[in-house]
């Protein structure tokens, strides 16, 4: 004997996800449709639930028929901890730029929130919530301080990837972080150097001189950490309008062709093998970042810089020297000008900035 019925679960954001549940034979299992009632859009719901019933009046006739077979168990009890470091692995053996650390980070804070056997049956809408709760009220840092509000962000928007990724997979029923807010990032102004900054670098000496030049080097061309630290000699490249850099973009994936100012060739070296890497010995890793810090101070710049800052500066440098924003955003490689955008509404800020300084002139 067979029974369909549609039922109703509540989400965080106050609608509700229908799905059938199914008995046949004894065996219940639960088919979610992927629709959803609105509380605020009444007619809508009408055409939802009708969609509903088209889709249990088509169950019911495969199961006369003998064409419907109960949809595939999903195995609740499989850990959500080992899935979650598999997604750590996989971002390991992608990326150079230190995501992958943030991923791992995110995991941390997600045993520390409920421990380390969690399981698919654990994963709810209350569950996710809590995790958010946790992250912007409990969460501590190494130093035993609160998360920044930028780490709250990023670690939530991975635990919502992560969700959304087992769903994707059917190791779970419903994506059950989708419809809760993220937590917004702080909107903090972008640090980048000057001229006279830049210039008070290139005098100062690092411990780690492959360091230094690949800094200034992405300063004067904008490229990523992670496309510099795997440039080869063969992707530098020269015709008869000057030097290029001719790479694919680890990023985004896309090939890009970038012209460079002569200035910038010095920071390179001394050319070696196609297939040899420009900056040997380049490493991302707390060690190095330190000492890029510490380089910065040293030269008297009161300043928080990372080495993605190089490529604010190059932008922002770009910007202050009139290049149109469309441009700008070629040049950086942004897929949307929104991206480009913000660093718009630094310079036009810094302009503004300027102008109030300016004393007050009655005439």
């Amino acid at each position: 004997m067979a029974k369909i019925t549609i039922r109703e679960k509540e989400l965080a954001s106050g609608k509700k996800s229908l799905f059938l549940d199914i008995v046949i034979d004894g065996k219940r299992t639960k088919e979610y449709l992927q629709l959803y009632l609105d509380p605020k859009n009444k007619s809508e719901n009408k055409r939802t639930l009708a969609l509903a019933e088209d889709i249990k009046a088509q169950r019911l006739l495969g199961l006369r028929e003998n064409k419907f077979h109960l949809p595939k168990t999903i195995n609740l009890d499989a850990s959500f901890i080992a899935f979650f470091q598999k997604l750590v692995d996989a971002r390991k053996k992608a990326d150079t730029n230190g995501n992958a650390g943030n991923w791992n980070s995110t995991l941390q804070h997600i045993i520390k929130y409920k421990g380390d056997n969690i399981t698919f049956k654990d994963i709810d809408t209350e569950f996710c919530e809590g995790f958010k709760h946790y992250l912007v009220n409990k969460a501590r840092t190494k130093s035993d301080k609160s998360l920044s509000q930028n780490s709250q962000s990023s670690y939530f928007l991975k635990f919502k990837t992560s969700i959304k990724e087992a769903h994707r997979l059917k190791l779970i029923h419903e994506n059950y972080a989708e419809y809760i807010p993220s937590v917004k990032p702080d909107d903090v102004e972008k640090q980048h150097l000057t001229i006279d900054e830049l210039q008070a670098l290139k005098n100062t000496e690092c411990s780690i001189p492959v360091l230094k030049r690949a800094f200034l080097f992405s300063c004067l061309t904008g490229i990523r950490w992670s496309d510099i630290e795997k440039l080869t000699w063969s992707e530098v490249q020269k015709d008869d309008k000057g030097h290029k850099i001719v790479f694919k973009q680890k990023k985004v994936k896309r090939q890009e062709y970038l012209p460079i100012k002569e200035s910038a060739l010095e920071y390179l070296g001394e050319r070696g093998k196609p297939h040899e890497r420009v900056f040997t010995g380049l490493k991302y890793s707390g060690w190095h970042n330190a000492t890029l810090l510490n380089w910065v101070v040293s030269a008297g710049i009161p300043k928080k810089i990372t080495f993605h800052c190089a490529r604010h500066t190059h932008a922002i440098l770009l910007l202050n020297a009139g290049v149109d924003i469309f441009t700008v955003s070629e040049l950086l490689g942004h897929s949307e000008i929104k991206t480009t955008m913000v660093y718009a509404k630094i310079v036009d800020q810094k302009k503004r900035e300027a102008v109030n300084l300016l004393p007050d002139i009655e005439i």
